[in-house]
């Protein structure tokens, strides 16, 4: 409902200053912005804001590029394994750790076909290529897939 207390007095509107209109707009000449200097000139009180940014900007170091959230698989090739295992031995993390091959036995590791292979072993590893599985397969090596 609408009463006396409710009513608010009426604000009237301020209108805008219209500057640089020539002499007897009173605002004549240099139209309130003084004489000469950066903040005469258009553009000059935000250029000011805006340089102070641009140096800001300049000193902060650039940092490219991205990280990937794949996680990173530990690459042991065939012929680095061919020297450390013997005959039927199994070649998992922990024993690659053991022999010296990886730095940590919870990393993921891929197996590539660089080298030959010609003992039979037995591979518990989380990924291979295929040129590695078909050097596994050639000696009769046995391959599972780790998680």
């Amino acid at each position: 409902m609408i009463d006396l207390s409710h009513l608010k007095p009426f604000q009237k509107k301020k209108k805008k200053k219209r500057v640089g209109r020539g002499f007897s707009s009173g605002h004549g000449r240099y139209s309130g912005r003084g004489q000469k200097g950066q903040k005469a000139r258009s553009g000059g009180k935000k250029g000011l804001k805006l340089k102070a940014l641009r140096k800001i900007w300049k000193k902060i170091p650039k940092k490219g590029g991205f990280k990937s959230k794949k996680e990173k698989l530990i690459i042991v090739n065939l012929d680095q394994i061919e020297k450390k295992f013997k005959e039927n031995e199994e070649v998992n993390p922990s024993t690659l750790f053991a022999k010296g091959l990886i730095k940590d036995p919870k990393e993921k590791i891929k197996i590539l076909a660089r080298g030959k292979l010609s003992k039979k072993l037995v591979f518990k590893v989380h990924s291979l290529s295929k040129s590695a599985k078909e050097a596994i397969k050639k000696v009769k090596g046995e391959i599972e897939i780790i998680k």
